[in-house]
């Protein structure tokens, strides 16, 4: 199945009950949240940057992706939500063979033909 990397950013709102309530289990609400979607959460971090934390899961398709990402935004707690699709190695050796087997060249290259 393929893998999806979620990076969210929290709401003001949010960052408040992290505050007020520092023991509720956010990465075991997020699992069930993707576990009732068909997918599998592998892992749920916090993180300094651009970025609040970030969510590792799989799911059988792109679709199941996008309905988590609409479950978590739909929710008000993040401000910001960014979702990736994952390549395993083999993915990606089989994108670079397509892409060693293009033949359309940048406008004014014609000429290298």
């Amino acid at each position: 199945m393929p893998h999806f990397l979620i990076q969210f950013s929290y709401a003001s709102p949010s960052i408040k009950s992290l505050v007020d309530r520092p023991d509720v289990d956010h990465a075991g609400e997020a699992a069930a949240l993707v576990a009732s979607l068909g997918g599998v959460m592998h892992g749920y971090w916090y993180q300094f940057g651009e970025f609040d934390g970030v969510v590792l899961i799989e799911g059988p398709d792109n679709g199941t992706a996008a309905s988590v990402a609409i479950a978590i935004g739909g929710t008000g707690e993040v401000s910001r939500l960014e979702t990736t699709v994952l390549l395993t190695m083999d993915e990606a050796r089989v994108a670079a063979r397509k892409a060693g087997a293009a033949t359309h060249l940048p406008p004014g290259k014609e000429e290298e033909r």
